[in-house]
C-alpha cells in the first residue's frame, strides 16, 4: 500500500509544493521525494489551506483548486505505481513520473509517440505478421529503455532518436555489460520502430535514416566432417547423451532451426521415388519445408525403429551437446564468446574457449550450410536454410576468404 502527501518545503513566499510517496516493500518502509510545479504561497498552505470550513468564500474556491490538482497528481503517481516493476521504485523513477504528468506523451490518430509506448503499439499493430520469438527481442529492448528513461529521467520520443540518442544508448548499453553487436541489433530493431511510426504519420528525426551501428565480426563456430565423424564414433555410457548425440547429427545434416529439427516425427516422412523426404512447417517463418534426408539421418532412424530421438527441451539440449563434444575431445581453443555471470548479470564474454564450451543449439544449422557449400549448389542450400538472399548466406557460414577461394577453384 502506497500514500502521497504533499508539503511546503521552501524559505520562499511563494514556491511548488513538494510529493512525497510512502510505501512498503518486502517488510522495508520507503519514502520517496520528488518537487511537483504546482506552486502556492506560504501563507496559504500553513495558514488557509488547513482550514475546515472556511467562512471566506475565496478560501473555500482556493482550496476546491488546490484540492483538485493534487487528487490528479495522487492519481496518476498512485497509478504508475501499481503498474511499475518494484525494482524500478526510484527518486529518479518519482522524478520522471512528476515529468510525465506534466508532458504526457502526445498521441497522434491514436499513435504513441514515445518510443516505449509505441514499441507495445507495434507489436498489436503487427500481431499477424510478426513471430512470437520476435515479439520477445522487441520486449526485452522495451525493458532496457524503460530503465534507461527511468535513469535519464526524461521521456524517449521517437522524434528525438538521432545521433545523439544513439550515443546516448550505446553508452547505456555498454555501462551495463552489453556487447557491440548485441547493440547494434537492438538499435536496428528502434530505427525500425520509428521508421514504422514515420509511415503512420508521427514525426522523426533527420538523422533517423543515416544512423548507423557498425557489428564486429565474430568467429563463425561450426562441426567439421572429422570432428562430426569423433562424435558418432565416441561411445557414451549414458543414454540421454546418445539421445541428444542423435538430435547433433540431425541437425547438422538437415540444416533447421532447433525450434524445428527437435519437432521431428516419423509422421513427417514420406517416400516418394525411392527417396525420403521430411516435411514440415518452419516455426519462425510458417514456410512449408520438404526436406530429403541425408543417409546419416536415415541410420539414426534405423537404430530406433524408424523413429526420431526422444524429445528434450532446449536448454537440456545445449547442456547434453556439450558434454557430447568434450567427450569427443573438440579440445581446440578457438575465438567466441560464452555467456558468464558478471556484475551486470548475464552477459556473453569474449575470449579463447575449447571449442565444446562454444556448442550451442545453432552449430548444427551453421554446420550443414558450412560442410556442403560448394559441393551443393548455393541455391538449394539457401532454400534448405531460409535465408534471404546469396549475400546473407555466404556471411553466415563459417569459412574463412581462403576456404572460399579454394571452393571457388574448383570451377577453374
Amino acid at each position: 500500500m502506497a500514500t502521497v502527501n504533499f508539503l511546503y518545503r521552501s524559505t520562499k513566499e511563494q514556491a511548488p509544493l513538494n510529493l512525497r510517496l510512502l510505501f512498503r516493500h518486502k517488510n522495508k518502509d520507503f519514502v520517496l521525494g520528488a518537487k511537483t510545479q504546482y506552486e502556492v504561497s506560504k501563507h496559504y498552505w500553513t495558514k488557509e489551506h488547513p482550514q475546515k470550513r472556511p467562512k471566506d468564500i475565496e478560501i473555500t474556491n482556493k482550496q476546491q483548486e488546490v484540492n483538485t490538482e493534487l487528487n490528479n497528481i495522487k492519481n496518476h503517481i498512485l497509478g504508475v505505481f501499481k503498474k511499475a516493476d518494484p525494482a524500478d521504485y526510484s527518486k529518479e523513477w518519482l522524478e520522471l513520473q512528476m515529468k510525465l504528468y506534466y508532458n504526457p506523451p502526445q498521441k497522434k490518430a491514436g499513435v504513441p509517440t514515445n518510443l516505449i509506448e509505441y514499441i507495445d503499439f507495434y507489436n498489436e499493430y503487427r500481431k499477424h505478421e510478426i513471430t512470437k520469438s520476435s515479439i520477445k527481442k522487441y520486449n526485452t529492448v522495451k525493458n532496457k529503455l524503460i530503465r534507461m528513461q527511468t535513469e535519464r529521467k526524461s521521456p524517449i520520443l521517437v522524434k528525438d532518436i538521432n545521433e545523439s540518442f544513439k550515443n546516448e544508448f550505446v553508452g547505456y548499453q555498454k555501462s551495463k555489460g552489453y556487447g557491440q553487436n548485441t547493440i547494434q541489433r537492438e538499435f536496428g530493431f528502434i530505427k525500425s520502430f520509428c521508421k514504422h511510426a514515420r509511415f503512420l504519420g508521427l514525426e522523426t528525426d533527420p538523422q533517423l535514416d543515416s544512423l548507423k551501428l557498425d557489428k564486429l565480426k565474430t568467429s563463425k563456430i561450426y562441426l567439421t566432417t572429422k570432428e562430426l565423424e569423433a562424435i558418432e564414433k565416441k561411445k557414451l555410457k549414458h543414454d540421454y547423451l546418445d539421445n541428444a548425440r542423435d538430435w547433433l547429427i540431425i541437425s547438422c545434416y538437415t540444416g533447421q532451426r532447433i525450434s524445428d529439427f527437435l519437432r521431428f516425427t516419423k509422421d513427417m516422412i514420406r517416400i516418394e521415388n525411392g527417396k525420403s523426404l521430411l516435411e514440415f512447417t518452419q516455426k519462425k517463418t510458417g514456410k512449408l519445408m520438404t526436406v530429403p534426408l541425408h543417409n546419416k539421418v536415415l541410420e539414426i532412424l534405423e537404430k530406433r525403429n524408424g523413429n526420431f530421438p526422444r524429445p528434450i527441451s532446449d536448454q537440456r539440449y545445449n547442456d547434453y551437446i556439450k558434454t557430447v563434444c568434450k567427450k569427443a575431445k573438440l579440445n581446440e581453443k578457438v575465438h567466441g564468446a560464452v555467456a558468464t555471470d558478471t556484475v551486470n548479470g548475464i552477459r556473453k564474454v569474449s575470449g579463447k574457449y575449447y571449442k565444446w564450451e562454444l556448442v550451442t543449439s545453432h552449430i548444427g544449422r551453421r554446420s550443414f550450410a558450412t560442410n556442403f557449400y560448394g559441393k551443393i549448389p548455393t541455391t538449394y542450400l539457401i532454400y534448405i536454410t531460409g535465408h534471404s538472399s546469396e549475400a546473407l548466406f555466404l556471411g553466415y557460414i563459417g569459412k574463412s576468404n581462403k576456404d572460399l577461394a579454394m571452393e571457388i577453384s574448383k570451377y577453374f
